[in-house]
């Protein structure tokens, strides 16, 4: 098993993952974004685990979705929380994100781990933005809202582009609709 050495979101959600399946690694080894690893080689970065991964035979590791596209990795069939065996596409991330109860999880957060649905893929992850409920500055904080709203109607291509996976529609309008309790000094909503 080629790991990070060094400490990452994508070791956060792979042992989250391994630890919402396997009740011994979350007792032994647990989540994190870094763990003491209990057997393999570690690797700094994304480019490290696929150079370990690549010379060392019959290795397995794991890096994010956009290094794998974009340097061409080979992949692996992961049968998901309902059975089904998939691949790692941006289809499959997009699945595992509709179909998550976004709505029950606070402050939106939500790892995309084990989620239900045939296509789903089962180790996904979002980018969270983070924003005071109470903003000192109105005009910056519309600002800011003002961007991301921008960015989730003109972003998706772009994204694509990159080999990131855009939020489904239905997610951008939950977000959006949060944006109404971002407040400014004088208690009124700043976008």
């Amino acid at each position: 098993m080629v790991h990070r050495s060094d400490g990452s979101g994508t070791t956060f959600i792979f042992t989250s993952y391994l630890s919402t399946v396997s009740p011994e690694w979350k007792s032994k080894v647990g989540a994190s974004d870094s763990v003491n690893w209990p057997t393999g080689l570690g690797g700094k970065g994304n480019e490290g685990v696929a150079a370990f991964a690549k010379q060392t035979l019959g290795s397995i590791g794991y890096v994010e979705y956009a290094y794998a596209m974009q340097t061409k990795a080979s992949t692996v069939l992961m049968q998901n929380h309902s059975g089904a065996w998939v691949t790692p596409t941006a289809a499959a991330f997009a699945a595992a994100a509709a179909g998550a109860q976004w709505n029950k999880a606070p402050g939106f957060y939500l790892l995309l781990i084990d989620q239900p649905g045939a296509k789903t893929w089962p180790i996904s992850g979002a980018t969270f933005i983070l924003m005071h409920t109470h903003q000192t500055n109105a005009a910056t904080a519309h600002q800011v809202l003002a961007f991301f709203d921008w960015a989730y109607k003109n972003g998706d291509a772009m994204a694509a582009s990159l080999d990131y996976v855009p939020l489904p529609p239905a997610v951008k309008a939950l977000m959006r609709s949060s944006w109404k309790t971002i407040v400014g000094p004088d208690g009124k909503p700043v976008y």
